[in-house]
């Protein structure tokens, strides 16, 4: 099998479905000719043309307002957004429209696309080009919201995406598009949407992270295990929304001590949801009160500041002491 970064997997998946799937065109800012602002669409112009693998103006309200038109009418747009951050600028479009018309046409209607949106700190970026946005899509009935956490497991998520019948919301982080490369094989490969996977298994803490944090959680269950002698489980949620609670509760029952890892702020966050879900299917195996290692609610920092907000393996090293001598 062929070692792959998170760039190159993704473009294989998209690759391998317009090959398969003639319906499925991508629309976005530099994402024919010049290849993607991080070059996931490299070479797809020149291979399906630019009937198939469209530039659009710099106005992101119009690239997701086209797509829903196109899907409406069968086609299957993947949608790039350069920066998560952006993407404000098309809110509208997927809530008003894009989440809404198989509800509003009681399911004569369907969406069919992919949003992929570049996200995440760690590539000491300007203003708007390093949030955490998640819980803004996850909170959206109507959407799937998915984050993978490496070559791999993106690949397969994003044909599972491209062959989803409703929208899906789909975020890379910056900062894993170069970090490693996993073993890809050159069959075509798709993961269930809506199902975490433990990644880890482990007896004494729980620890719960998605996207860049993955690598966070497992240099820190790594320093508990050698310092402390703590063995960790881990578990890689994948899909925001839904959420995969059978997985979340059956951790929570076997180790008693639970700890989320997320680079959203805090406050109203994803690990809210992951807190509650817990709580109500899991609270009289608790062992301690569950805790959150997330970013500060305050606006992303630029530069070299970012490191200050992002959470990192000291910070949920010293959190999971706290929970585990509760």
């Amino acid at each position: 099998m062929a070692r792959l970064n998170m760039v190159k997997a993704l473009n294989l998946a998209l690759l391998q479905e317009m090959e398969r799937d003639d319906d499925i065109v991508i629309i976005g800012e530099d994402v024919g000719v010049d290849g993607g602002v991080f070059r996931v669409t490299e070479d797809l112009h020149r291979k399906f043309g630019g009937k198939r693998v469209i530039d659009s103006p710099l106005a992101e309200a119009g690239i997701i307002g086209t797509a829903v038109g196109m899907a409406l009418y069968g086609l299957k747009p993947v949608c790039e957004i350069q920066f998560s951050g952006f993407a404000f600028q098309c809110f509208h479009q997927i809530e008003n429209h894009a989440a809404r018309y198989r509800t509003r046409t009681q399911g004569r209607l369907t969406v069919p696309m992919v949003i992929r949106m570049p996200f995440g700190g760690g590539a000491r970026a300007l203003e708007h080009h390093s949030e955490s946005e998640e819980q803004f899509y996850a909170h959206i009935p109507g959407l799937k919201m998915v984050i993978p956490s490496g070559p791999r497991n993106g690949r397969a998520l994003l044909v599972s995406a491209l062959r989803d019948p409703d929208p899906v919301i789909f975020f890379e982080h910056k900062a894993l598009y170069h970090a490693a490369k996993d073993e890809v094989p050159e069959e075509s490969e798709t993961m269930p949407l809506g199902r975490a996977v433990v990644d880890r298994e482990g007896r004494d803490l729980t620890v719960i992270g998605w996207g860049g944090m993955m690598r966070v959680a497992r240099e820190a269950a790594d320093t508990l295990h050698a310092e402390d002698g703590i063995s960790v489980e881990l578990i890689d949620l994948l899909t925001i929304a839904p959420l995969d609670a059978q997985t979340l509760i059956a951790s929570a029952q076997k180790t008693g001590r639970i700890l989320i890892v997320h680079e959203a702020p805090k406050s109203f966050g994803p690990g809210a949801e992951v807190v509650a879900s817990i709580m109500e299917g899991a609270f009289l195996s608790l062992e301690a009160p569950i805790r959150r290692v997330t970013a500060y609610d305050v606006p992303f920092p630029g530069f070299a500041r970012e490191k200050a907000n992002v959470p990192d393996a000291a910070r949920v090293v010293a959190v999971a002491r706290e929970t585990l001598a509760y």
